[in-house]
């Protein structure tokens, strides 16, 4: 099924396969959609009916009461110990109390276990000899009764301790619960697995599932107008300032002021990225060009961004004045403080703005679009729901203790919210059957899933990567990228998408991720609505920024997203989040530009095809086909008002013609299009080189990076203009199929709409329309603009 060790993959290895998981057939409740495809008020109790049902045995401890006292100690520090077969699972330890409470649950994968009793012992923790043994309560694993949400929680009981021959103690009661369920447990996700029975330490919290929400980010917009009364060190002639403005850990700077003055006045834009909640100062610094070299500070002042207004729209903001602080006076110069008959100050105008949406993705794969202020925000036109079922052939990651293994764990982003799910240790072919729900507020989105090995399971150096301790970070094993407009709506798609990894020894695949998928939608019209409407908030196009800014700002916005939840517990890693947000995608690729100019190069082979096919109606190739066009000709000739209608109707029929072709599976990572296959080991070492590179001499270096720079701008470039031919192949192509659904209907009309109406009115308007004044244009773009640049590319393909 996947390619083993150097040998040559098959080439059906890297495309989407069928797979056929029983989903939710055996959940309450739950079930595949019946033919309506509408959602009953019975498949919405069940959030799992994309899943294949995972059984679990569950045992709850909660506490135990009147625990024996050690006779030598006279005290007792006890912990539960939960044995099922040979899988043994341990609370924590208390000293000295004879009353615990623990409050934990264990979960035993029922397919493992190979025992027919369930052994909840209590026992005595001894720092030097054996552990004391206290008592013992066994369930017979016939008698354990099922429970299935949404069926309530089992009440836990207390139960009395037994000897090791079977009697009841005279003291000593333990309150458990003991079930059999499935992952849609409320108690699965923070229960200790006998799946990863091994972990120890920290490493166990970082192998549960968790949902991350992405910090709130902001655009912070500081319009530097001017200063007054700045002085010089140097009283003898009047300074030539800048100022530099710091957040966090970004630096921007205005202009020198062209003239040598006290009163200076620059009136620029300096925008940063900032998140929720505002910890960073807005650090400004006025700063004198004493010298061509040297730089000299002649005051400072740091605002809090609290104090700063949310701007919702482009409304003027007002500005303010702020002291500077004098620079130079140190500590035993204070005194000289008081000597200042003036201050100098810098007057400006700050906000942070709430109409954009603060992109820290590339455009091309974007999950969200909406601003940042959730008043702007609209309702929510579908839902999203993913089952991620499992993986197959994973590569060994890693090697513990002579025995190569992968503990792998995938994660989610769409939106605002980040899931990741739980990891399955020292297992190639793991099965999470986690299910997650999004709301979708424009269906012209991409949902990325990336599968990942985890290193950091601790327990004394049991999960360890290559590399040395504090360098281990999580091994990328394959992404998957599915845009939501090529999804038909209410449909399941249960698919295997191959996992590839580029490397500097050549493509390869880690193993195959089984996904189930379905869109729903809430509101067709609101969705054909969207069709016609800017995909990003309308600021971005009434007030742009230069693509230098765009660049720069999204740069910001992806650190920032990674440190924030690189500090959450558990940390989801900053290698995770770049990987999934493409932090890489601007270097320059020898391999990748060529695969934007063979994409450009073929969709011209369609213009090349018809002028072969004009070639052979010229030769007479075909006689019969060549008088028909002689026919259509001379009646285009006699009628000129039918070239329209007749071009609209032929686009028509080929659309209609194309649906029995549309494409059935979403897209996936195509190799052949992303050229990895046939790269070469020159490109590919070039492309993983370090930036700047890593090549001993000067000049080949300055040269080397230049080159790369520049190219990675053509790079961009090209890929853009492949990106809107495909848009074009995509009008009737059914990738989308409610794009070129609204295509071909448009089509039809336009044809009855020209056939009705002369030619001549049709020109004289189209002309008027188009050179109409600038009066009567707006700065948003036009419905059919808008319309394009929702159709999908295969850019979403591209690896």
């Amino acid at each position: 099924m996947s390619s083993k060790g150097d040998s040559k993959p098959n080439q059906d290895d890297y495309k989407l396969k069928d797979t056929k998981p029983e989903l939710g057939e055996r959940w309450p409740h739950g079930g595949q959609r019946g033919g309506s495809g509408w959602i009953s008020s019975e498949r919405a109790t069940s959030t799992y009916d994309l899943v294949e049902q995972m059984f679990y045995l569950y045992v709850r401890v909660v506490k135990a009461k009147d625990l024996p006292p050690n006779p030598v100690t006279s005290n007792v520090d006890p912990y539960v110990e939960v044995k099922v077969g040979n899988y043994k699972g341990k609370t924590r330890h208390f000293e000295k109390k004879a009353n615990p409470e623990w409050k934990q649950v264990f979960a035993f994968s029922k397919e493992k276990i190979q025992s027919s009793v369930v052994e909840v012992y209590v026992r005595d923790k001894e720092m030097v000899a054996r552990d004391d043994y206290i008592g013992k309560v066994t369930f017979d694993m016939h008698e354990v009764p099922t429970r299935v949400p949404p069926d309530s929680p089992l009440a836990p009981q207390w139960y009395r301790l037994e000897d090791r021959k079977g009697n009841t103690k005279v003291r000593g009661e333990i309150m458990l619960a003991v079930w059999m369920g499935t992952q849609a447990d409320e108690a699965f996700p923070e229960a200790w697995h006998s799946d990863s029975a091994t972990v120890q330490g920290e490493g166990v919290y970082t192998i549960r599932s968790k949902v991350y929400v992405n910090p709130k980010l902001w655009y912070l917009r500081v319009n530097i107008i001017e200063a007054q009364d700045v002085e010089a060190q140097d009283k003898s002639q009047p300074p030539q300032v800048f100022v530099k403005a710091l957040v966090g850990q970004q630096v921007l700077k205005t202009k020198l002021c062209p003239t040598k003055t006290t009163n200076p006045m620059w009136n620029e834009d300096l925008v940063f990225v900032v998140a929720e909640p505002f910890e960073e100062q807005l650090l400004l610094t006025v700063e004198n060009k004493s010298t061509p070299a040297k730089d000299e500070v002649v005051g400072r002042c740091s605002l809090s961004l609290h104090q700063f207004e949310k701007r919702l729209d482009h409304r003027p903001v007002h500005s303010r004045w702020f002291n500077l602080e004098r620079f130079g006076f140190g500590v035993l110069e204070g005194d000289k403080r008081n000597e200042l008959k003036f201050s100098s100050r810098i007057h400006l105008r700050v906000c942070l703005e709430g109409a954009y949406h603060v992109l820290d993705e590339s455009t091309m794969y974007i999950s969200d679009t909406r601003p940042t202020a959730r008043q702007l925000w609209k309702q929510p036109i579908g839902i999203l729901e993913v089952g991620i079922l499992s993986a197959q052939g994973l590569q060994p990651m890693k090697t513990n203790d002579g025995k190569s293994s992968t503990d792998a764990y995938c994660v989610a982003k769409y939106g605002q919210k980040w899931v990741r799910t739980r990891t399955i240790t020292e297992s190639f072919n793991p099965k999470w059957n986690e299910q997650y729900t999004w709301e979708v507020y424009d269906p012209c989105t991409v949902i990325t899933l990336g599968v990942f090995d985890n290193c950091h399971l601790g327990g004394g150096g049991g999960g360890g990567g290559g590399g040395a301790s504090g360098a281990k970070i999580d091994s990328r094993i394959g992404k998957v990228r599915i845009r939501l407009s090529t999804l038909e709506m209410d449909r399941i798609y249960t698919n295997s998408y191959p996992l590839l990894v580029l490397r500097p020894s050549g493509l390869k695949k880690m193993g195959e991720l089984q996904l189930a998928i379905r869109f729903t939608c809430l509101s067709l019209a609101h969705i054909i609505y969207l069709y016609g409407h800017p995909l990003l908030p309308k600021m971005h196009y009434l007030h742009p920024f230069t693509v230098n800014q765009l660049d720069s700002l999204r740069f910001q916005a992806m650190n920032i997203v990674a440190v924030r939840l690189g500090r959450a517990e558990p940390p989801l890693r900053k290698e995770v989040v770049e990987y999934m947000l493409d932090v890489d995608s601007h270097i320059w690729s020898l391999r990748r530009s060529k695969a934007n100019f063979f994409r450009i190069v073929s969709l011209f082979s369609g213009v090349i095809s018809m002028s072969r096919w004009l070639g052979e109606v010229q030769k007479w190739k075909n006689p019969v086909t060549t008088i028909l066009v002689h026919v259509l000709f001379f009646i285009l000739i006699c009628y000129p008002e039918l070239i329209l209608p007749t071009i609209f109707l032929y686009m028509f029929l080929i659309g209609i013609w194309n649906f029995r072709f549309r494409p059935r599976h979403p897209p996936h990572m195509d190799t052949k299009l992303s050229w990895a296959e046939a790269a070469h080991p020159d490109e590919l070492d070039e492309e993983f080189d370090t930036f700047p590179t890593s090549k001993p001499q000067d000049v080949i270096r300055m040269r080397y990076d230049r080159l790369r720079s520049v190219a990675g701008r053509i790079q961009t470039v090209v890929g853009d203009i492949a990106t809107q031919c495909e848009r074009f192949h995509a009008l009737l192509s059914w990738r989308d199929p409610r794009a070129t659904s609204l295509f071909v209907i448009f089509c039809l009309i336009a044809a009855v709409a020209l056939y009705i109406t002369p030619f001549k009115m049709v020109a004289s308007v189209a002309g008027i329309f188009w050179l109409r004044h600038p009066k009567f244009r707006s700065k948003l773009p036009s419905v059919p603009n808008n319309f394009f640049r929702r159709l999908p590319s295969r850019a979403d393909s591209m690896l």
